[in-house]
């Protein structure tokens, strides 16, 4: 984190993400900013919700996929595509592909949710699936794409790929105007940092007053501890989270030179917290929210996001988890 953000170390710029957002203006959908009375006097402030389970594909992947998959040649699309991802990627590459008429083929976690590896599939993408805890995801695509010629389409750790995620950023400032909130802070949920890498890029370059935060669950907050110690931090071998979204092992190589230079810090939530705002989305603000897309109203809720005298916005970041497990959370009752 610093005040003079050294421009040389980051992957993209301001200008790559307004480029993002012209190319896939005509495919992506400009996801809604929702602001609920409830969630206000709950939270003692004005909190804005950029629901991203409303884009193609159920979460904000779709914009990174598109703006990667969009900008191959002929021949590279010809050749096909390869990804690694535990669903929301998986999806958004095979629903981009679908559209540019390109052939994907994905490497996912054996343990994926279900409804995630059944809708990649229907997509028309091939699933590879694979041991998250004994086996290398990014091994596996490597070899794939280079035994097929294939291009590999990296899950956050790609210029285009964060350039993408980041008109969510663009997106946030312009309805947040329209709806006349003087923004303070954002609140981003985190993996391996795309998203509020691109975000951040987008936004600290037309506001710098504006904070950024990168949230995560309990366990796999690498990102948070990246940023206190100064270098990218690993998540220990034994964690394990309901956050099946944000399971990265560590902040990307591209990503963290960016957040690290533009993040305000980094907040962390437990299971039990997420699944109290999967709860709230449901009852109160009427959302189907997946526990990794959850991260950011969890701190909301759970009043641990910094004070401030203006506006918050948040990103719930995909909707897509299983009925089974979604049924047992929100039928539970808070104790």
């Amino acid at each position: 984190m610093s005040d003079s953000p050294d421009l040389s170390l980051m992957a993209i710029t301001a200008a790559d993400v307004a480029d993002a957002a012209r190319l896939i203006a005509p495919a992506a959908v400009r996801t809604p900013l929702i602001e609920n009375a409830a969630l206000n006097d709950h939270c003692g402030r004005r909190v804005l919700v950029k629901f991203e389970g409303a884009q193609h594909s159920g979460s904000f992947k779709f914009r990174g996929a598109y703006n990667r998959l969009a900008r191959l040649n002929a021949a590279e699309r010809a050749a096909g595509v390869v990804a690694w991802s535990s669903g929301n990627h998986a999806q958004g590459v095979a629903f981009a592909a679908r559209l540019l008429g390109i052939p994907a083929t994905i490497v996912m976690p054996a343990d994926a949710p279900a409804i995630k590896t059944a809708n990649t599939r229907a997509l028309g993408a091939e699933v590879v699936p694979y041991d998250r805890f004994t086996q290398s995801r990014e091994e596996i695509a490597t070899a794939l794409a280079t035994e097929r010629g294939a291009t590999l389409v990296p899950s956050f750790d790609d210029p285009f790929i964060i350039a993408g995620q980041g008109t969510i950023g663009l997106e946030i400032l312009d309805q947040a105007q329209a709806a006349g909130a003087d923004l303070a802070q954002i609140l981003v949920c985190c993996g391996g940092g795309g998203l509020v890498a691109g975000t951040a890029t987008a936004v600290k370059a037309a506001r710098p007053d504006i904070s950024v935060y990168a949230v995560e669950p309990a366990g796999f907050d690498d990102t948070a501890r990246s940023l206190t110690s100064g270098v990218r931090e690993s998540v220990a071998p034994d964690a394990r989270s309901i956050c099946d979204a944000l399971l990265a092992p560590s902040p990307g190589a591209l990503t963290f030179p960016i957040n690290h230079a533009l993040l305000a810090g980094g907040l962390v939530v437990s299971d039990d917290q997420v699944r109290d705002a999967m709860r709230f989305a449901f009852t109160t603000l009427k959302l189907v929210v997946e526990p990794g897309g959850a991260v950011a109203l969890a701190v909301m809720l759970a009043g641990l996001a910094p004070p401030t005298d203006g506006a918050t916005a948040l990103v719930i970041s995909g909707a897509n988890v299983d009925p089974q497990d979604y049924a047992a959370i929100i039928g539970r009752q808070n104790a």
